[in-house]
């Protein structure tokens, strides 16, 4: 620990705090159409951490703190019982864990204490990413014609995430269940995707969920 600086980026402070798309929805709105076949849910202020080490310590490192392993295989996502807490694959040294807002800093502390002297690297990135839930019946239909990466259930199975291209923006594209699919999003880029997003939803019917 004492070689790593570490901070709670969510101490108690009197500064509003905003989401990614905040901006978004001011600038957008925020459709509530009443007839719809996709509806958009942004999961904000969402803990995200990228870990990087070898795979065997940080395995034994998050099953013990966190109470589930890394995905076993490349391009796997993985969840806990509740569904609130899950792990991406992103590279064969890299995984992305998001948890509840709230849960980051003691996370890293806890795995940095239970990871000592290993070869390791946790970041926090929690400020710089946003989490969008695409669900309906139009939701792989809007897919196909937004990323690059084949969406076919035959190809992407529930349980599984990629880093790929939507529209002129890289997103992680993760299949959590079958009817949801979610887009892991810098915030750099979260004004233009939602503004995709509408855009290409709209002979769909849209539904935002605030």
């Amino acid at each position: 620990m004492s070689n790593a600086a570490t901070f709670d980026t969510r101490t108690d402070t009197a500064v509003p705090v905003e989401s990614p798309l905040a901006y978004s929805y001011r600038r957008s709105g925020a459709p509530r159409g009443s007839s719809y076949r996709l509806k958009i849910r942004e999961r904000a202020m969402l803990g995200h951490l990228v870990l990087r080490g070898g795979a065997i310590v940080l395995d034994e490192a998050v099953r013990d703190v966190l109470g589930i392993g890394l995905p076993g295989r490349p391009q796997a996502l993985v969840h806990d019982a509740s569904g609130e807490r899950s792990i991406q694959w992103l590279s064969p040294d890299e995984w992305l864990v998001i948890v509840p807002g709230g849960e980051e800093y003691p996370l890293e502390t806890k795995l940095r204490e239970r990871l000592a002297d290993a070869h390791f690297a946790i970041s926090d990135v929690s400020g710089g990413q946003t989490l969008l839930e695409l669900t309906g019946e139009a939701a792989r239909e809007l897919l196909m014609k937004t990323v690059v990466y084949d969406v076919h259930p035959s190809h992407f199975p529930v349980g599984k995430g990629v880093t790929t291209v939507f529209a002129k923006a890289t997103v992680n594209l993760r299949r959590p269940s079958e009817e949801c699919w979610e887009l892991v999003i810098r915030r750099s880029f979260a004004d233009y995707s939602y503004r995709w997003l509408l855009d290409a939803a709209a002979e769909y019917g849209v539904h935002v969920e605030q």
